[in-house]
């Protein structure tokens, strides 16, 4: 029976507990409130009681001086600088930070079109010495670009802080309650609460760990740039002189051979379509064209046309009579063999 009683009253604890975790918060803030009403009537009373006093000796009683209240302020910095050595205000941006008790987040440096250098430089300084390194680095050489933000977190640091300290009573009270819990189920339910509360608390110690950072180190961006310089092959008046010459006849050289290369390469598909017709045409086209024009051969049983020696036709001879001589200009024809007699 009595453990009946037991389990019963640790049940209702239990509940209520529950229920009013979720107004401890606000409680809190309540008695934190009347402390903070408490606290500032006892210097009114005590103003008034040193007034009376005072009224009593013909002097008036003044209240008494309230403390002010600390801020808490992030500060932000952009510089851009033209330096004639990037690489040297580089190093000596980076030692001012170590000398005022910062350190460097992170840097970048880039050559640009070869002639002169770019760098970048993130620095987080103490906020005491924001101001005096500030300065230092906006005289380094040429400032080209300033720019300056002060941002109060007053509030926001001040809500976090009291965010923590109820959920830290928070998870006291559930601790509590576990360490009086008997049963298994009251157990599990506790632990899970146990440990939302704490990853709740957890989450409010990093955001209170950030502010704390953002507000005692002020962050400086700075850029570094060189001027744009010449190159060194520049004469004077813009004449140029023998290796200008030189150079801009082996550019116009290898610009030529190169669009020769790219107008060959276009050209390429119709050359090979080209000598392959040619090839067809002086194959299989030409000796047929040559065949057809071969004149006829004469017809059987006409008598040949006489020709000369440079092959042209000579008219036939006229007959001429039986004893004639023979034609003056015309072979002699030969003469019969005698046969000899027997």
């Amino acid at each position: 029976m009595r453990t009946a009683r037991t389990r019963t009253a640790a049940a209702v604890l239990l509940t209520a507990a529950l229920v009013l975790t979720g107004c401890g918060a606000g409680s809190m803030d309540t008695a934190s409130d009347s402390k903070g009403d408490t606290a500032a009537a006892k210097p009114a009373a005590s103003g008034r009681e040193g007034a009376a006093d005072s009224s009593g000796s013909g002097a008036a009683g003044k209240p008494a001086s309230k403390v002010p209240e600390q801020k808490h302020v992030i500060r932000t910095a952009e510089l851009s600088v033209e330096v004639k050595d990037a690489a040297k205000a580089l190093a000596a941006a980076r030692r001012a930070a170590v000398d005022a008790g910062g350190h460097v987040e992170n840097e970048s440096t880039e050559r640009v079109d070869d002639t002169h250098l770019t760098s970048q430089i993130v620095l987080r300084v103490p906020q005491e010495r924001y101001d005096s390194v500030l300065t230092g680095l906006a005289g380094a050489g040429k400032l080209l670009d300033r720019r300056a933000d002060a941002k109060d977190v007053t509030d926001q640091v001040v809500d976090v802080d009291s965010r923590i300290a109820t959920q830290r009573a928070s998870v006291a009270r559930v601790r509590a309650l576990m360490e009086r819990a008997e049963r298994l189920s009251d157990v599990v339910t506790l632990e899970g609460e146990l440990s939302r509360r704490q990853a709740d608390l957890e989450a409010l110690l990093a955001q209170q760990a950030t502010l704390k950072d953002r507000t005692t180190m002020a962050t400086i961006t700075l850029r570094l740039s060189e001027p744009e310089t010449s190159g060194p092959e520049e004469r004077e008046e813009g004449r140029p002189g023998f290796g200008d010459a030189l150079s801009g006849g082996w550019n116009a050289l290898v610009g030529a051979a190169a669009w020769i290369g790219i107008v060959l390469a276009a050209l390429a598909p119709w050359l090979v379509v080209a000598l392959v017709v040619f090839v067809l045409w002086r194959r299989l086209v030409r000796p047929r064209l040559a065949a057809r024009a071969r004149p006829a051969a004469p017809a059987p049983g006409l008598p040949d046309t006489p020709r000369n020696a440079a092959g042209a036709a000579v008219a036939p001879e006229a007959p001429r009579a039986s004893g004639a001589g023979p034609v003056p200009g015309s072979p002699t024809p030969p003469r019969p063999r005698e046969t000899p007699e027997k």
